[in-house]
């Protein structure tokens, strides 16, 4: 009851995505599943059995980052509980997250992802990556989209082709917590925008959805099939562990603070809430510096 009564809070009133409360749910009733082993309930627990918990994530493999995920999850649920008068006492109060290893964003190399996308890329048969037909030119087009404004996968799940405002050269893009924000879009995305619309427009898909990328079959994206087309093209260029959709977001940001773009406008583009989750692109462009005062300096 006490999870439901949360997630309606989670959806109607913080208005959080989908993504988000599912991510709340799930990290919830792991806690759940944890406190009925010992035949706990969560108006009976105590910051003991909070740690409890935290070690068992531990024992179990789950990194500090996750871990403090979980315990971020715990206290909005708990604060939640306590606003509502459901509990006397919260057991979030005497808990300290982990220490979480301070990690550089991964990025793409620039020349590579150019090379990529202007399609001088082939695969282990000699074949182009992007083929002429439609998929092929949708693939680009994820690419293009993700590398050329930064938008989450989510983002450009949700991305309707009314989205797009070809005399303005921008898109319009809805992000966490219903936020709307307009992203200036290049001329060079624009024509493959209406190249990709067109073809769409020919293959006469029976659905006929609004959603901007849709699959071979004309039914709307979805995470998972976005996720893997990037994957599979960014397997071609690098030797990343991570290939994921957010690499190409990372790599948008650190371009622009290389090319001198003032962090509080990277913020507006990312859609971030404030400015110290794009701080952490300043690392990268640190290091970068460092490299080439080493390759460069005389007494480096």
């Amino acid at each position: 009851m006490f999870i439901k009564r949360f997630v309606q809070y989670l959806q109607f009133e913080k208005r959080f995505s989908s993504h988000t409360v599912t991510a709340y749910q799930n990290d919830l009733q792991q806690f759940s599943d944890f406190l009925k082993d010992i035949e706990l309930d969560f108006s009976y627990a105590s910051h003991t059995h909070v740690r409890s918990w935290m070690v068992d994530l531990l024992d179990k493999g789950s990194e500090a980052k996750t871990i403090n995920r979980k315990i971020s999850t715990l206290r909005s649920f708990y604060k939640f509980l306590e606003r509502e008068q459901l509990i006397l006492k919260n057991p979030t109060s005497q808990i300290l997250a982990p220490k979480i290893p301070k990690r550089l964003p991964i990025v793409i190399d620039e020349k590579k992802l150019d090379s990529l996308l202007d399609n001088n890329v082939e695969d282990n048969k000699g074949k182009k990556i992007f083929t002429e037909d439609f998929s092929g030119l949708r693939d680009r087009l994820i690419i293009e989209l993700l590398y050329g404004t930064g938008i989450r996968l989510s983002e450009l799940v949700n991305l309707k082709e009314s989205d797009v405002n070809y005399y303005e050269q921008y898109i319009k893009v809805l992000g966490k917590r219903n936020k709307e924000r307009i992203i200036p879009i290049n001329a060079s995305l624009i024509k493959l925008l209406k190249q990709y619309t067109d073809d769409k427009i020919t293959k006469n898909f029976s659905n006929n959805s609004d959603s901007l990328i849709v699959t071979n079959r004309g039914e709307n994206a979805y995470s998972k099939f976005i996720y893997r087309i990037v994957n599979n093209c960014l397997s071609y260029i690098s030797t990343n562990d991570k290939k994921s959709p957010h690499i190409l977001r990372h790599t948008f940001a650190t371009s622009l603070l290389n090319q001198g773009a003032d962090l509080n406008a990277i913020k507006e583009l990312l859609g971030h809430a404030s400015l110290a989750a794009t701080q952490v692109y300043t690392h990268n462009s640190v290091e970068r510096l460092k490299s080439i005062y080493k390759q460069a300096h005389p007494k480096a």
